[in-house]
């Protein structure tokens, strides 16, 4: 309900807009509801030459606009007439002897910054003229003074700001919060864009903004008492936040983390592939000559786990993956596209969330962040791309190519499993995982024993040195036919002797990869 006394009315406008996206039947929309416009330059002979009555801010504020546009609003009759507070006579008192005529709303939009220093190509020199000063600080002035002032950023705004007007004759006190606070998420986005310009370049600047937009609340988070939200930056869609979702459920915060690791799993392969993620672990992971083969080979990984999991492909899903996809209970599948059979069959599924990312595989953030008390760690991205054809070989025993190419595809798998995180593959499939142990020896064990019998045959990748040889021993003495692992520790000798025991070889990449 609104309270007459909530209600501001409008009487005069000042806009100034470098979109002019709708500006004219904007303007004509206020005047045709007897508001006094007043418009700086280009925006002023964009509504002369539509016929819209406007005066010339020049005209209003006594001063021409000089320094070939960088000074035109920045005027002390023009900020007075948007900062003044009605409700202080002392003000109203000032205004009356400087002869300046109160805005009741600003209409205002800034230099495309961000599209011209798009180019990679843009001189500083350049880039610096599409630096908005006046646009800045007028968006500034009239959200400060929001108990007096409307302030309209966006074309989206336009027909909520009519609407209220017609309705009430006026702005309620409730919108014009609402609209300064947009005004100023714009001016605060704006200049975290030319910081994020003048600091290209460099890995880790001395300061960091972040800029996200809720895309969607959660239902919860990780558990049913935390609340959660999923923020994206609408400068750059990529990865899920630029996903289309066909069926089910809104996904949740765990469907969301699980999809990211599956997909970027996935996306490390160029052959198809088919990743099965629980709890961001990998229950199944496979490469083959088609989806559906990876798919089936995937699963076969821990198909006990891989009830409620989360599966990826980084390719369309075919009919015949979407049949073997059904029989299993799934939480999302995430594909860069579905034939129209697979989406009947998957969308036949009431609790399937079926997910489209358009690019089989997606770039790479630079940077990953993540929250600690009292701050965040902020680190380059784990993307290197790194070739099993380099790796050295202590051991006596050399790999063939195909134990090379084996052992590349355990690695990979491995990288994106938590630490302490080994992988046991067998023909580019997963065969046994064990992930997330205080101890290595531990899950060298576990991933022996999620085997069920396949590590006799399978090659073992770690993702960060053996302290010790016991871990080697364990797997060797299952059957384990090739080891990777990054190398380094003070013990590497006693390890590459417990291969040379048994005439197995082991390559060494010189690269960990532990994920907390």
């Amino acid at each position: 309900m609104v309270s007459p006394s909530d209600v501001r009315p409008v009487r005069r406008a000042l806009i100034s807009v470098a979109d002019k996206t709708e500006v004219v039947e904007f303007a004509a929309a206020l005047s045709a509801r007897g508001v006094d416009l007043v418009a700086t330059g280009s925006t002023a002979a964009t509504l002369h030459r539509a016929g819209v009555a406007v005066t010339d801010v020049a005209a209003a504020s006594g001063f021409p606009e000089i320094l070939e546009g960088r000074v035109k609003t920045l005027h002390p009759a023009v900020h007075a007439a948007v900062l003044a507070d009605r409700d202080n006579p002392a003000h109203r008192q000032q205004l009356e002897q400087h002869g300046i005529e109160p805005f009741d709303l600003v209409v205002a939009n800034l230099y495309r910054f961000e599209e011209v220093t798009a180019d990679p190509d843009i001189g500083e020199a350049e880039a610096i003229e599409h630096i908005d000063i006046g646009g800045p600080a007028l968006l500034r002035a009239a959200a400060k003074n929001h108990f007096h002032v409307g302030v309209v950023v966006s074309s989206d705004q336009h027909a909520t700001v009519l609407a209220h007007l017609d309705a009430h004759g006026g702005l309620d006190a409730a919108l014009r919060r609402d609209l300064a606070r947009r005004a100023f998420t714009a001016t605060a986005a704006y200049d975290v864009a030319i910081h994020q310009w003048l600091h290209r370049g460099e890995a880790l600047p001395e300061t960091r903004f972040d800029y996200r937009w809720r895309a969607r609340s959660l239902r919860y988070g990780e558990n049913p008492h935390q609340g959660a939200a999923f923020y994206t930056d609408p400068r750059h869609a990529w990865g899920l936040s630029a996903a289309t979702q066909h069926h089910g459920a809104e996904l949740s915060y765990n469907n969301l983390v699980d999809a990211d690791a599956a997909w970027r799993l996935v996306g490390d392969f160029a052959e198809p592939a088919v990743a099965i993620i629980k709890h961001s672990n990998p229950a199944g992971c496979a490469v083959a000559a088609t989806v559906a083969e990876a798919y089936a080979k995937a699963l076969a990984g821990d198909p006990t786990s891989a009830f409620g999991g989360v599966v990826a492909a980084n390719r369309p899903i075919d009919e015949a993956t979407a049949t073997q996809i059904s029989e299993v209970f799934t939480e999302v599948v995430i594909a860069p596209g579905f034939h129209t059979g697979a989406l009947s069959q998957l969308t036949a599924k009431k609790n399937l969330r079926v997910v489209e990312l358009a690019h089989a595989h997606p770039p790479q953030p630079q940077r990953a962040v993540r929250s600690v008390a009292g701050g965040v760690l902020v680190q380059d991205a784990d993307t290197a791309i790194e070739h099993p054809q380099e790796w050295q070989a202590p051991t006596t025993a050399q790999p063939d190519a195909a134990v090379r190419a084996e052992l590349g595809f355990a690695w990979t798998v491995c990288k994106h499993t938590k630490s302490n995180a080994i992988v046991l593959t067998r023909d580019r499939a997963v065969v046994g995982v064990g992930a997330g142990q205080m101890s290595r020896v531990d899950s060298v064990r576990l991933a022996i024993d999620k085997s069920d019998g396949r590590a006799d045959g399978s090659v073992l990748a770690s993702d960060a040195f053996f302290p010790f040889r016991d871990g080697p021993d364990v797997a060797l003495a299952a059957g384990v036919t090739a080891i990777v692992q990054p190398g380094g520790s003070v013990r590497d000798e006693e390890v590459v002797a417990a291969c040379d025991e048994h005439g197995v070889p082991m390559l060494c990449t010189g690269r960990r990869h532990f994920a907390h």
